[in-house]
């Protein structure tokens, strides 16, 4: 007996609604926007250049994320983190990843304590530079997997877990790490399930001529300006909750699937050009990523909405360590970058 076909749906789902700010939370994005000004006014007096930079580590800060810089010796990397939690009024811990680093050097370790008035000996857990508000994971490619690993759950659940028992770590929490792209040998790639926890890879480059003249001068002069604090842990918990209250359109929510989609060449939606030079493109995490990093785009620029350019302007630090480039690709010459720029010419913004 043959039965009909079930039937489709006549009509598409309905968009997601897009809630209007109250002005108490208008208020909230102004602020926020000030807060970003005055933090780039800080680091300025320490950081010669480097805006991008800058922004690109407050989007992950403020949408409660991690980051990874990458670029050669020398170029402020970790003085821009450190700096940064000096102003931010947050706690900061400076983690040297080396080849010798064990998991319990970074997590924490339970030794034996013994009560001086009962004489009762008993397990007592020592928290290990994890438990920081911003954690700076330096040359974290010089450590080998297994401590690799020790990162991934306090990365994705924001606790750590020794001798069967869960610790919670600070709220907020961020990873700030750097990488050296030069240097390989003695080095450990970092696995592709813990690349996609950082929400941004950020490129450092070389200054301007102008900005190492400046940098020339600072740093053989006599006085440095100190930067102020100008923010602390509760305005930033404030600004990450004003960030989920970005309204969002349908239309952008669907541009930045696109993007996600059309870099997965085994798909349908993939684009020829992701065909031919990806091995494997991005996948749900980064779609997420694009619209939560859209949203504190939005934010420190003043806007009470995200639109498609906020996506667009993400794009780069948000897709370039979730693809992966073929030989063809490598052959002639291209990127990550480059291939991200030539989706972004073909997929045009909607709205």
């Amino acid at each position: 007996m043959n039965f009909p076909a079930p039937k489709t749906a006549a009509f598409p789902p309905p968009p997601l609604p897009t809630p209007a700010l109250s002005t108490d939370h208008l208020v909230a994005v102004e602020s926020a926007r000030r807060a970003y000004a005055d933090i780039q006014r800080e680091l300025a007096k320490v950081i010669v250049g480097q805006p991008e930079v800058v922004e690109e580590i407050l989007i992950a800060i403020f949408t409660r994320s991690h980051a990874l810089l990458v670029g050669v010796p020398g170029l402020a990397k970790t003085l821009i983190v450190s700096t940064l939690a000096q102003i931010i009024q947050t706690s900061f811990k400076r983690i040297q990843f080396t080849p010798d680093l064990m998991p319990s050097d970074i997590t924490g370790t339970e030794v034996i304590y013994e009560d001086k008035a009962t004489g009762e000996k008993h397990f007592k857990f020592l928290p290990g530079p994890l438990f920081a508000n911003i954690v700076l994971a330096d040359e974290i490619n010089r450590t080998p997997p297994k401590t690799q690993a020790a990162m991934l759950e306090a990365m994705q659940e924001r606790r750590v877990t020794v001798a069967g028992t869960t610790y919670e770590l600070p709220k907020p929490f961020f990873v700030l790490a750097t990488q050296n792209p030069l240097e390989q040998e003695g080095t450990y790639a970092l696995p592709e399930a813990q690349l996609d926890r950082f929400l941004f890879l950020i490129n450092v480059g070389y200054p301007s001529t102008d900005d190492e003249l400046q940098i020339m001068r600072r740093g053989t002069g006599a006085t440095v300006e100190q930067p102020q604090p100008v923010l602390g842990v509760e305005q930033i918990l404030a600004i990450q909750e004003t960030v989920k209250l970005l309204p969002v359109g349908e239309h952008v929510y669907r541009y930045a699937q696109r993007l996600a989609a059309c870099t997965r060449p085994s798909q349908p939606d993939a684009l020829d050009v992701c065909k031919e030079f990806l091995s494997f493109g991005a996948g749900p995490r980064a779609s997420l990523g694009l619209i939560m990093a859209a949203k504190a785009h939005a934010l420190i620029h003043g806007q009470s909405f995200v639109s498609s350019a906020n996506v667009a302007a993400v794009a780069l630090p948000v897709l370039r360590h979730r693809l992966a480039v073929n030989f063809a690709a490598r052959s002639e010459g291209l990127d990550a970058d480059a291939i991200i720029r030539r989706i972004l010419k073909e997929i045009p913004q909607t709205g």
